[in-house]
């Protein structure tokens, strides 16, 4: 089955390890087409020992499929294709030392952004995975969009409105997490999470289009 958006979420510290090598990504990249492992060294100007090598180590732990042989004068190469387009590394690899989020997290800290962020990266990340071994889509929605402060003033302000926007629409539409009692309330647990940051100035290009004004 294919994976949703084609991205691949690597939750095993052995497949880490597989991949996290200099030549093995380059040859997963080669890849993303299907192709055999002399193919991609003569593409990468590389020896067909050495690739095939790599290239093995790459299909046993589960990065490349086998997408058919092909024939090249008296040879038939097998032919790989990467399992999928794109991998992110899972927070879980880091076991206990991955951030956690705690209740009292500082909301204007970067280090509480970044535990919320691991957080939904390691648990999107499994139900992924699951979804894809059970033949079950993962329902999700996301918003991204760029935007600019010219002064700190106008982004408090921005702040603070979008906090109480947000806030207002859990109130009114969403049920409570917890019952009185703080037991799990009845309904589908689903996590919420807002965040801002200044782009490096490297980064300062838009990834995402500007908000949608209103016409008044």
């Amino acid at each position: 089955m294919a994976l949703d958006n084609a991205v691949a979420v690597v939750r095993d510290g052995s497949r880490a390890a597989a991949v996290l090598h200099p030549l093995r990504l380059k040859i997963l990249g080669a890849l993303r087409e299907p192709d055999s492992a002399s193919g991609v060294a003569r593409r990468l100007n590389l020896p067909r020992q050495r690739v095939n090598y790599h290239v093995r180590e790459l299909a046993r732990a589960g990065f490349l499929s086998r997408a058919g042989d092909r024939r090249r004068g008296n040879m038939v190469e097998r032919r790989y294709v990467a399992a999928a387009r794109s991998y992110v590394l899972s927070p879980d690899l880091l076991g206990t030392l991955g951030a956690e989020v705690t209740a009292s997290g500082d909301s204007l800290a970067a280090g509480h952004l970044i535990a919320l962020l691991s957080r939904a990266h390691a648990e999107v990340g499994l139900a992924l995975q699951t979804g894809a071994e059970t033949g079950k889509r993962f329902q999700t929605f996301s918003i991204g969009c760029d935007v600019r402060f010219e002064t700190a003033e106008q982004r408090a302000w921005f702040e603070d409105a979008l906090r109480r926007a947000v806030l207002d629409v859990v109130d009114r539409l969403a049920s409570p997490a917890a019952d009185g009692a703080g037991a799990p309330a009845p309904g589908q647990l689903h996590r919420l999470i807002v965040g801002c940051y200044a782009a490096p100035r490297k980064v300062g290009q838009s990834h995402f289009p500007g908000p949608q004004r209103r016409k008044v």
